[in-house]
Parts: C-alpha cells; sequence; structure tokens
C-alpha cells in the first residue's frame, strides 16, 4: 500500500506543478510553460490510473483533487504573494481535514 500511496503522492506533484504552470502559461500563449502544463497532467492522470487500479476512484480522486486545491493555494500564497482571506483558510482547512479524515478512518481505504 505504500506504494500506492507514493504513486497517489507523485500524481498529485505533477497535477500541481501542471497547474502552476497554466497559471504562468498566459492563456497558452507562452511555449515553455504550455508544454509543462500538458506534459504535467498527462503525467499526473497516467499516475492517478495505477491507484485507481487499488482503491476506490471516489477515494483516489478526493485525496488528488483535495491536497492539489490545498497545494495549489499554498504555492500561489507563498511563492507569488495571492492573499487569503479567513474563509479561504478555513475552506482550505476543512478539505485537509477531510482527507485526513478519508485516510485514517474510511474502510474504502485499504490500509
Amino acid at each position: 500500500m505504500a506504494r500506492t500511496y507514493l504513486i497517489l503522492l507523485l500524481a498529485i506533484v505533477t497535477e500541481v506543478i501542471a497547474t502552476t504552470a497554466v497559471a504562468r502559461s498566459e492563456s497558452f500563449t507562452r511555449l515553455v510553460p504550455s508544454l509543462i502544463a500538458i506534459v504535467g497532467y498527462a503525467a499526473a492522470f497516467w499516475l492517478l490510473s495505477f491507484p485507481m487500479r487499488v482503491m476506490p476512484a471516489g477515494i483516489v480522486y478526493a485525496i488528488w483533487s483535495g491536497m492539489g486545491i490545498v497545494l495549489i493555494t499554498a504555492i500561489a500564497w507563498l511563492w507569488y504573494g495571492e492573499a487569503l482571506d479567513l474563509a479561504a483558510v478555513l475552506g482550505l482547512g476543512l478539505i485537509l481535514a477531510g482527507v485526513i479524515v478519508i485516510n485514517v478512518f474510511s474502510r474504502s481505504v485499504s490500509h
């Protein structure tokens, strides 16, 4: 199961890189960020297919998308100075809490 989570982590990281590149591609008019985005999303979806072989698709997607949202927002806040208000921080905390609850308490995830 550790290998499955490692592959899922790689899928999350590649999706975060791709999404960050999309934000910098200026509507796909800049070549390098555009290529990073395209290759990153292809890699993310390919990697995402492996955990779905052994875990329910909804659980995999919840972890992938939830962690992606939190990490992309953190990068935008830390590196690019995007502002977050209290509601955004609380919402992100709830997303993170949901991912933790799924992984710790759900019987749908094989441990």
